[in-house]
């Protein structure tokens, strides 16, 4: 039989060439599962096959949740709830390529999480975010910093998604065309003023945006990551005095909150943002029902 090692290499390259997954999608699935793989090892007293995946009993799996409980590098509910996730995800595709089915660990419930609500900076605080991050030691960077603060709030963009832009995207259209989780296609159309924030950019950077070569540039040329765009806005929100929640996801919170303040309709929020459950949209329909509550709470006499 097939070692299970195996079975995960072809699952790997399948989500990220076939499903196109975002990298940092694929890396996480990985790491959960090779991680469970790396555990059966020990627990079953070699590498496991194909047949061992086939013949796993729910007690095996609520071994591994247990033994992931544990220790200095102890996983939260939500992590354990991410890695359950990633082991089913990895069995469907088994029992679809491969034909390795076991429906006994559907037996196995993950932890029952609370559903935490967004936490979107306000209107204010977004527009001083995007004049703070234009302060930098040179024009370039800060016309970069506010070109990127001003399109993950203008589109609602995931950080992944404004970063995978390259110089064959310029000039931004009035519609951007965006490939999401999953490989997922949305449209989502571009305020002038984001528009015109990324050309500034582009006509001040240093280094050539080629069609080939990433939009978004690190100081020294490089692409653009993800830890540094948090550690730009880890910066901001220290000089505006904003909370640790004011993260680059919390502009695409506060971009699908203020539509919704300001009259959108909850569905379209949903195309714009690319979610596949409208129950994932309506979080933000709490976000403003609980801020009513709270003016409610304070400005009432009778409060």
């Amino acid at each position: 039989m097939t070692a299970a090692a195996t079975l995960l290499s072809t699952w790997i390259a399948h989500l990220r060439d076939e499903r196109r997954f975002a990298a940092n999608s694929v890396e996480a699935y990985e790491r959960d599962v090779a991680a469970f793989l790396g555990f059966l090892s020990h627990h079953l007293g070699g590498e496991p096959s194909a047949q061992d995946l086939a013949a796993l009993e729910p007690r095996d799996l609520r071994a591994y949740l247990a033994h992931r409980r544990q220790g200095h590098d102890a996983l939260a509910d939500r992590s354990i709830s991410r890695a359950l996730a990633a082991i089913r995800s990895f069995y469907r595709y088994l029992e679809r390529r491969h034909g390795v089915a076991n429906a006994r660990l559907a037996l196995v419930r993950g932890p029952k999480l609370k559903r935490s609500l967004p936490r979107p900076v306000s209107e204010t605080a977004a527009r001083n975010l995007i004049s703070e991050a234009q302060d930098a030691r040179e024009d370039w960077i800060g016309a970069r910093d506010a070109a990127l603060v001003t399109l993950l709030y203008a589109a609602g963009l995931r950080i992944s998604e404004a970063l995978a832009l390259s110089g064959a995207d310029r000039p931004l259209p009035e519609v951007l065309r965006v490939i999401g989780k999953g490989g997922k296609e949305r449209i989502v159309p571009l305020l002038a003023a984001a528009r015109e924030a990324v050309e500034r950019y582009a006509e001040l950077c240093p280094y050539a945006l080629t069609e080939d070569a990433p939009l978004f540039r690190a100081n020294r040329g490089g692409a653009l990551s993800p830890r540094m765009a948090q550690d730009l806005m880890q910066r901001l929100r220290g000089r505006l005095g904003l909370p640790s929640s004011a993260t680059p996801h919390a502009l695409r919170h506060s971009f699908a909150t203020h539509l919704l303040a300001n009259g959108g309709d909850l569905r379209a929020i949903q195309e714009l943002l690319g979610h596949e459950s409208l129950s994932t949209t309506q979080t933000y329909a709490s976000v403003e029902a609980k801020k009513i509550l709270q003016l409610y709470r304070r400005a009432h006499p009778r409060a």
